[in-house]
């Protein structure tokens, strides 16, 4: 088998799961580990417990290999929403984005507008749902310090342009919702200067993964606001408040999941093994598949085709009067993805098969012949 095979033969969720883009079943190996973790608490053997201690350091090399930062600048996080709002929360000005991004943005801005008074959101006009270099341009004021984003959006599944954005906003932080597109897309990661990003989609890790990522000013210009006793410098401040960590250390409150941190790295590491350009090249055959589906049985695709601009997402959108039509009909053939809006949502990852495919051809079958009757 090549790598990729490899790769994609530690995973072996049912036929039929086409909803990577809300949650990546995890595979063998990240299971594995899990198990291994656990164990080694369970039993508690005199000086084992220091491999705990290990993983946090393992996670944060892992995640700086993947997006080309360095460890010191990586803070493990729980999920994507608690990096988001430690940001949020830390930045003072002007910040650039759009309501349509998903709510783990929005709110982290809005609350923070609300309770410290010193962010103001600044809501930008899509270009029909993308957030393109050309938009962001013609509507940044002085005002604006800083630009925030999903790397790819989870309505339309499309792939922004990081080089293009990093361009025009010039000095401005740009700030990436990453776990959209993090361990299968190679993007530009190093023009960021905030990362954030969970674990449980396309990296397929489980919840209760994640990191933060801080550029050097980024790291200057954010306000650790919540900033616990395990981002100081001590290894257990008592008796005295010490000020927070100097870099992206201090934007944590508690000392994180161990295990979590373990099937974290992983995942990871495994991505890094076979490369995420294979990872990419892989996804990208089977969203082309996909496609070509949804043309045949003429289903209207609102997602973009071009490769460039794509992740592993298709959104699908038919006649109004027969979306019901066409989720019954991928519900009774077994294909699990998520209808919101209006559209139906089909996202594929490395071990989508020809069985999967398959289901997903009956599918539109069934559809097209109810249509036609």
């Amino acid at each position: 088998m090549t790598a990729i095979d490899e790769f994609a033969a530690d995973f072996d969720e049912e036929p039929g799961f086409l909803d990577f883009a809300r949650v990546g079943p995890p595979g063998h190996a990240v299971l594995a580990e899990q198990r291994a973790l656990g164990e080694l608490l369970r039993r508690a053997r005199f000086g084992s417990l220091e491999e705990l201690g290990r993983q946090d350091e393992r996670m944060r090399v892992a995640v700086a290999d993947l997006i080309r930062f360095r460890p010191d600048q990586v803070v493990s996080q729980p999920n994507t929403s608690s990096g988001l709002m430690h940001t949020m929360f830390g930045f003072t000005g002007g910040v650039a984005l759009s309501a349509a991004e998903f709510p783990s943005v929005t709110f982290a801005a809005v609350r923070a507008a609300e309770s410290l008074h010193v962010l103001n959101p600044t809501w930008l006009d899509t270009d029909y749902g993308k957030v393109t270099p050309g938009a962001i341009r013609d509507q940044l004021t002085p005002a604006c310090g800083a630009v925030a984003l999903s790397i790819v959006d989870f309505r339309t599944g499309y792939l922004a342009d990081l080089d293009g954005i990093r361009q025009v906003i010039g000095d401005r932080l740009l700030i990436v919702d990453a776990i959209q597109g993090f361990g299968i897309v190679d993007a530009p990661w190093e023009v960021a200067d905030v990362i954030v990003s969970g674990g449980q989609k396309w990296v397929r890790a489980g919840w209760g993964t994640g990191f933060l990522a801080l550029s050097d000013r980024a790291a200057e210009r954010l306000t650790p606001v919540m900033s616990g006793f395990a981002a100081t410098l001590a290894e257990e401040p008592l008796d005295e408040v010490l000020p927070p960590r100097p870099g992206a250390g201090a934007f944590s409150i508690s000392r994180p999941d161990p295990v979590a941190e373990a099937m974290f790295a992983t995942a990871l590491e495994n991505i890094a093994a076979v490369g995420v350009e294979a990872i990419n090249g892989r996804i990208a055959e089977r969203v082309t598949e996909i496609i070509d589906l949804a043309d045949e049985y003429a289903i209207q695709v609102a997602s973009t085709r071009a490769e460039n601009e794509r992740a592993g997402i298709v959104v699908l959108a038919p006649d109004p009067d027969q979306l019901t039509m066409l989720t019954a009909s991928l519900y009774n053939h077994g294909i699990t993805a998520t209808t919101r809006g209006g559209q139906v949502r089909l996202s594929a990852h490395v071990s989508t098969g020809q069985d999967t495919l398959a289901m997903l051809r009956a599918a539109m079958l069934s559809f097209g012949t109810a249509v036609i009757v």
